[in-house]
């Protein structure tokens, strides 16, 4: 039952993923104003992977857990939440929006980590390296606004 679990799980996490090949960076991006400490490219794709698979098996684990209501609930809006960001940031160019959504994002996965926490201590300590990487992405996103204030005000190209 956990390996077809994590499977859908998976699904639902690629299914997010699959937002970056929709809406990718390009030139809109590369001429941004980034701060030094900006990841590398291929970084992105290997932490996302990574991360997808973390999610995934702590969705899965939590599943088969009593009193799991809470934590499902929030493990689906985190990943809604995750998809959003991409189209967001990258297809509408939408800087501002894109920190919201963040910001939505980072207080839905550390609600999501508490209550996998309080049914599965794996579960929650999988969420442990996500919560880590979207702080990461949320002062990126800042920097970057900060960095573009005329095209963050603008709201576009």
């Amino acid at each position: 039952m956990f390996w077809i679990l994590f499977t859908i799980f998976l699904a639902a996490c690629f299914a997010a993923g699959a937002t970056g090949a929709l809406f990718q960076p390009g030139d809109w991006y590369k001429a941004l104003n980034k701060p030094r400490w900006t990841p590398p490219d291929w970084l992105f794709p290997v932490a996302w992977t990574t991360l997808y698979l973390c999610i995934a098996t702590a969705g899965a684990r939590a599943a088969l857990a009593d009193g799991n209501g809470i934590a499902m609930a929030l493990w689906a809006l985190q990943i809604a939440l995750n998809t959003l960001w991409t189209p967001v940031f990258f297809g509408l160019h939408r800087i501002r929006a894109g920190m919201a959504v963040l910001c939505a994002l980072w207080l839905a996965v550390a609600a999501t980590m508490v209550a996998l926490f309080q049914i599965d201590l794996i579960a929650g300590l999988l969420f442990v390296p996500y919560l880590a990487w979207v702080s990461v992405a949320a002062a990126l996103n800042l920097a970057v606004w900060r960095l573009n204030t005329d095209i963050a005000r603008a709201g576009t190209t």
